[in-house]
């Protein structure tokens, strides 16, 4: 009986969470960026920015020659934290340090892509949005915040090509209780210019969620056209089927 009630209590709080996790800052459509230059630019942003604290231990470096790149160009641009192409994408970065300096051990990015999918947007779309909206904050541990996830413990890795920014806020009436006052986002001020553009910084920001897409599914590709060839065929059954079927009937008749 006491498990149905809590069961039952679980189900009421659904909705409210899923409106809360659709209510915060909004996403943006992130690039399609499937080419191959594309992505092997996002492998080098991945293996220079990301892997020195997060890991992707469910891929290998070999799987980097899906992209076009030959075991010596891995070996001489890509592999720092290894010896050999075929061992996994683990981070040098301890434990203990992770947290101790960041307060909660770096998530592994091996499928990161498709975990934050969700009803707001694609998780393409969240790690574009996320990636670019970093900004200064010295009440912070590492200096930095985020947008996207409030209070976050990661640091602006790429801050170098961005610049340090900080956001506008506006503070408007609420609109269900006019005694209250609220803040909304209104652009960004450029503290500091960075060594890219804004526009260029964001197609290096897709660059690398190309490449975090692609990871969480090497078979992507293969998958899609396999499905459009298995489409083509049943369209083909499927019209060669209704004609033997008119035909079967017309002698019928």
């Amino acid at each position: 009986m006491n498990f149905t009630k809590k069961l039952i209590a679980v189900l009421a709080l659904v909705p409210g969470l899923v409106f809360a996790a659709e209510g915060g800052f909004p996403l943006d459509r992130a690039p399609e960026r499937s080419d191959m230059a594309s992505l092997q630019n996002g492998a080098k942003l991945f293996v220079n920015h990301c892997l020195n604290c997060h890991s992707a231990v469910s891929m290998r470096y070999n799987r980097l020659r899906d992209l076009g790149l030959s075991d010596e160009q891995i070996k001489t641009n890509l592999l720092f934290s290894a010896d050999k192409v075929g061992e996994l994408m683990k981070t040098s970065l301890r434990t203990d340090d992770a947290k101790a300096w960041f307060g909660a051990v770096p998530p592994d990015l091996s499928v990161i892509a498709r975990a934050k999918s969700s009803p707001a947007g694609s998780g393409a779309d969240y790690l574009y949005t996320y990636l670019r909206t970093f900004y200064k904050d010295d009440t912070r541990p590492t200096g930095w915040n985020n947008m996207v996830v409030p209070n976050v413990a990661m640091p602006h890795v790429m801050w170098q090509m961005q610049g340090l920014r900080t956001p506008k806020m506006v503070e408007q009436a609420d609109p269900h209780d006019a005694t209250k006052k609220i803040h909304t986002f209104a652009g960004w001020d450029q503290v500091a210019p960075g060594t890219m553009s804004s526009a260029d910084f964001d197609t290096e920001t897709a660059d690398l969620v190309a490449y975090l897409s692609w990871m969480a599914e090497p078979a992507q590709g293969t998958r899609k056209k396999l499905g459009a060839i298995v489409l083509i065929f049943l369209s083909v059954f499927a019209f060669l089927a209704w004609r033997l079927n008119a035909s079967y009937w017309k002698d019928l008749k």
